[in-house]
């Protein structure tokens, strides 16, 4: 017998009263988020008050989804209004020497120093100054090892958030391999089940069976990114995230805590189920390696040789890509006319997109001999490039069925 799937906002429902519950709790967020496009940080806070004090009664797990979306919104406008309200600081004012009432009034002549004789008590003074160079010493010892204990806690810091990174990235990885385990074991047969969605809404990819528990675990994956140079990204690689604010995982991990390393994301234009014609993930260039750290090894032509394949799966499908182009670029103003490779997510023509190709071509440190067409599917890695301000480094690969 067919089972039936209702799906709304991306979740799934099995039972029509599930359904039901849902698709009043979507009422009720349409209206929220509606009312939130015109308020303040603090409208938006008072806003997250009245969900925690249980103003708003919620039946499905799409409650939850608001409030997750609530907060990323209230960070969002609170950066905005601090950048709006930001107060500079005063220039430090010129102190000048200053002349006594008594010496302007008489019009006397400062003396020159090498005319002037030693005042009595100069031993005293010579003391005074020795004492007051050993205080100097003794602060300076201190401020020395205070900044020395800062910098250990620092290094401690740091060590701990690289390694919860790395222990949230091998859970996630552990249950990926397991559910890939239990899917090699099981005989393949077809589920039965049939889609069932709003009006209006398209129905939705199926999430990989590898992914299902991992999407479970946490609803902002989109993917997983793999490399064969371990350097980058390790024996487990990156999961991939993606929400709807491009800053948030500047600094956030997988587990939404706070990392300065922060996490792989996929731009929050881009569509995995549709799929865009070019899917963009940001990271961190990290002087230790960690996330985009190592990606410039392909400035260099052999590199590419030798590592010429990046694996990254949606949560929809596997995918095998191509490197293609290697170039530098950087974050233009919006006024700029120039090629802004993160803004290329989808080709309406083949025009457009053979325009794309070219910019690319031009900017490219060397000749791949890879080329792409209308109706390839991109990848595009970008990280910091620290060779100018606003600088990137970018590698683009296309999606190939089997390595050439």
């Amino acid at each position: 017998m067919t089972q039936k799937i209702y799906i709304v906002e991306g979740r799934q429902f099995r039972t029509e009263a599930d359904y039901k519950m849902a698709k009043r709790d979507k009422e009720v967020i349409d209206g929220l988020r509606e009312r939130a496009t015109s308020l303040n940080c603090a409208g938006l806070r008072q806003l997250q008050k009245d969900l925690e004090s249980g103003k708003y009664s919620f039946y499905t797990l799409l409650g939850q989804d608001f409030a997750d979306e609530l907060t990323a919104l209230i960070k969002k406008t609170e950066r905005e209004e601090t950048q709006k309200n930001g107060r500079k600081r005063d220039p430090k004012a010129f102190r000048g020497t200053k002349v006594s009432n008594t010496a302007k009034a008489s019009g006397n002549r400062v003396q020159p120093v090498s005319d002037r004789k030693d005042p009595p008590g100069m031993e005293n003074l010579v003391r005074e100054e020795l004492r007051r160079r050993e205080r100097n010493r003794r602060l300076l010892l201190f401020v020395s090892t205070a900044v020395a204990v800062l910098c250990l806690g620092y290094v401690g810091i740091y060590n701990y958030f690289n390694q919860r990174t790395d222990g949230s990235y091998e859970e996630l990885s552990a249950l990926k391999e397991s559910a890939q385990t239990q899917i090699q074991s099981e005989a393949q047969s077809e589920s039965g089940e049939s889609l069932y969605t709003l009006d209006g809404e398209a129905p939705e990819r199926e999430v990989l069976e590898e992914y299902k528990i991992l999407l479970n675990k946490n609803k902002k994956l989109i993917g997983w990114l793999t490399f064969d140079d371990k350097t980058i990204g390790g024996e487990s690689g990156f999961p991939v995230m993606q929400t709807s604010d491009n800053e948030y995982y500047l600094d956030h991990n997988i587990n939404q805590e706070y990392d300065k390393n922060g996490t792989i994301f996929m731009d929050k234009d881009c569509d995995a189920q549709k799929p865009s014609t070019n899917l963009i993930l940001y990271g961190h260039h990290m002087k230790s390696g960690k996330m985009f750290g190592n990606l410039d090894k392909y400035k260099e032509e052999d590199y590419y040789r030798e590592h010429p394949y990046i694996w990254f799966d949606t949560i929809y499908e596997k995918g095998t890509w191509q490197v293609m182009y290697v170039f530098r670029s950087h974050v233009y103003s919006e006024a700029e006319i120039a090629f802004k490779y993160y803004q290329f997510i989808d080709a309406n023509s083949e025009q457009e997109f053979e325009s794309n190709m070219q910019e690319m071509a031009t900017m490219a440190l060397y000749d791949t001999g890879v080329t792409a067409s209308y109706g390839d599917r991109l990848l595009t890695l970008s990280t910091c490039d620290y060779q100018e301000a606003n600088g990137r480094f970018v590698v683009v690969a296309k999606k190939v069925t089997t390595k050439e």
